[in-house]
């Protein structure tokens, strides 16, 4: 279990590329993903940052167009947190929006 120190990290980084996605990114495809989770590793070396999207665009677009993104977006999020390190970033899909969709769609059609 993580311990505080790396969940507060986690809460900063989460929160500080959000805020750069809104509103320094210059690609308007960049300012429809919202961030809906963060993972750092317990050496802060490698950050698992979780989003999803309302574009139509498909998936790997989104994650290949994003961790394209990745390098400016470590460098922006380590002038915001102060941490020694800033970790490595690679964004992941989150599918579990659509699953609960999914799974709230099969609830609704046995009632």
């Amino acid at each position: 279990m993580p311990s505080h120190k790396i969940e507060r990290i986690a809460s900063d980084i989460s929160r500080n590329i959000s805020d750069i996605l809104a509103n320094e990114a210059n690609d308007s495809l960049l300012k429809t993903i919202t961030v809906t989770g963060c993972r750092v590793t317990n050496d802060l070396s490698f950050c698992k940052v979780y989003f999803t999207s309302l574009s139509d665009l498909d998936k790997k677009t989104l994650e290949r167009e994003l961790n394209e993104a990745a390098p400016y977006i470590r460098g922006e999020v380590s002038k915001r947190v102060d941490i020694r390190h800033t970790p490595e970033i690679k964004f992941i899909y989150d599918e579990s929006i659509e699953y609960g969709k999914k799974i709230d769609d099969i609830i609704s059609s046995l009632n």
